[in-house]
This record gives C-alpha cells, sequence and structure tokens, in this order.
C-alpha cells in the first residue's frame, strides 16, 4: 500500500467510527459552522489544533503558516480573519507559536533560504531587532530561541489589533478578545503569555478614527 493510500483507508476508519458513536454527526457539520474560536497556528505538522486543544470539528477555524505570522500584506490571512470575524462572528483569536519552531530558529541565524523564505523570516528578524537587549543577555541559544518565540507570538497578536478588521469589531460588538499562546512539544502542554482584551488601547498611529 501506498503511503497516501494509507491516509484515505485511515480517513474511511475516521468517519466510519465517527457514524459509529453519533450518526448525526456529519449532518450537524454540513448544515452549520458556529466556532468560537480563530486559530492562527505554525504550519508545524506536530501542532495540530483540534488535537492539542481536545476539540472537535467545526469548534475551531484555523490558518496556519510557517512560525504563525500575522502580515499585513497576506490576503491569505485577512481573508481568513475577515471571514472569521465578520461573518462566523468568533469571540476569541488565538495566535499559537511552540517552542524549538523552526522558523523562529531560521530566523535567528544569517543563513540565505532564498528570495520568498528570505522575506517571510524578515518579519522574525524585525521581532529580535525590536527585542534586541534582552534577548542578546540570553547566552543558552534554546532558551533565547524560545524567548523568540514567546516575543514574536505576542507581537503577531498585537498585531491583529492593529488591522481595521479587528477595530471595527471592537467598536460594533466588544469582540474578539485575542490571545497569544505557545505550546510545549515537550509535554504538550500549551502557555499562555500574551493577551488583548475587546478594545485595548494601541498606539495611537495604528488607530483608525473613521470606522
Amino acid at each position: 500500500m501506498k503511503p497516501y493510500e494509507l491516509l484515505l483507508e485511515n480517513n474511511e476508519k475516521w468517519a466510519a467510527g465517527k457514524v459509529q458513536s453519533d450518526p448525526d454527526f456529519f449532518k450537524r457539520l454540513t448544515n452549520i459552522q458556529t466556532p468560537e474560536f480563530l486559530w492562527i497556528g505554525c504550519s508545524d505538522s506536530r501542532v495540530p489544533a483540534n488535537e492539542i486543544t481536545g476539540t472537535e470539528p467545526g469548534e475551531i477555524f484555523v490558518h496556519r503558516n510557517i512560525a504563525n505570522l500575522v502580515i499585513h500584506t497576506d490576503v491569505n490571512l485577512l481573508s481568513v480573519l475577515e471571514y472569521a470575524v465578520v461573518h462566523l462572528r468568533v469571540e476569541h483569536i488565538i495566535v499559537c507559536g511552540h517552542y524549538g519552531c523552526g522558523g523562529v530558529k531560521a530566523a535567528m541565524g544569517n543563513a540565505d533560504y532564498n528570495q520568498v523564505l528570505n522575506m517571510w523570516l524578515r518579519n522574525i528578524k524585525d521581532v529580535y531587532r525590536h527585542n534586541r537587549e534582552e534577548l542578546d543577555t540570553i547566552s543558552d541559544e534554546n532558551e533565547r530561541t524560545d524567548r523568540l518565540v514567546e516575543l514574536n507570538v505576542k507581537e503577531q497578536t498585537q498585531r491583529l489589533a492593529k488591522t481595521s478588521i479587528i477595530q471595527k469589531a471592537w467598536k460594533h460588538r466588544k469582540g474578539p478578545d485575542l490571545h497569544g499562546w505557545v505550546y510545549s512539544l515537550k509535554d504538550g502542554i500549551i502557555h499562555p503569555v500574551f493577551e488583548m482584551k475587546a478594545g485595548a488601547d494601541i498606539d495611537p498611529i495604528y488607530r483608525f478614527d473613521n470606522i
């Protein structure tokens, strides 16, 4: 059996198991999608949102990219954000990174990863530059990387608040709240590291007045 055929076989077993334990499971999923959460996570295959949070399909709306970045020119991210906030009306947005992130590690070095990856990782390098004074005092490379993971999550969460999408929602429906989390591959535990309640203050230069 080829590897991809095994995936299809596992899918059939999973679907059959769901129907056996809950005959109406797929009927409910077909007719409605009302997730309370938007998850912006890393593409790393070891960090599946539903599995590590113990949630079922339909409970979390998910967007993933390398190192869980919120980039204001990323139409993919912004379209997911707008749909989740405006149409699904999620109440919480979670930016979840993970300790030992390969993207963060790559951004801390000086290797050339060619044009597209270099452009992407530059966003993390900016986070390092803004926090250089703290990070350069950490001698252990792994500890320094993990701290940058936390700072990166904080920065990406703050970037959400700088979008007109979030600011409009905060003004008109007092939500969603923003959460910055970091997942540990070593023990499977999620660590909250940052939070912004709906309507939190942001630097005036990023605030939209005519929304």
